[in-house]
């Protein structure tokens, strides 16, 4: 299994929705990763239908039978998560430590631009 393609935000309690790619080459879109109450997990693709009642709810497209899978599934999608998020953290603050100092590039050398002799002001340079 391998996350294709992850895009990360805040939408109410969705954090980011990402697809996942198999070994045998079947990719499946719509995973979401929430954060509920005891933290974040991954909630399967699913699709607005409804119920005998005729109430609009949410069905499950995918179903993951192995707890095993479901755990491991877990597991990679919210260390892809947490992994970009900190490396989002880490360029950014590596990016502010860089604002200050010296670029490391070779600059040209300019040459020294003439100043001109300044004098100080008196009484007789001010017009009225």
């Amino acid at each position: 299994m391998k996350i294709e393609r992850m895009n990360k935000g805040q939408w109410g309690k969705v954090r980011a929705f990402f697809d996942l790619s198999t070994s045998e080459g079947l990719t499946i879109k719509g995973f979401k990763i929430i954060e509920g109450i005891n933290g974040l997990f991954v909630s399967m693709p699913s699709q607005k239908g409804k119920n005998q009642q005729g109430e609009e709810e949410y069905y499950d497209s995918v179903w993951i039978e192995s707890k095993a899978l479901r755990e491991e599934l877990n597991k990679l999608a919210i260390d892809s998560y947490s992994g970009s998020q900190y490396m989002d953290t880490l360029n950014e603050s590596v990016s502010d430590n860089m604002a200050g100092q010296p670029s490391t590039k070779a600059e040209p050398e300019k040459s020294p631009e003439k100043k001109e002799e300044t004098k100080p002001f008196d009484e007789t340079d001010i017009p009225f």
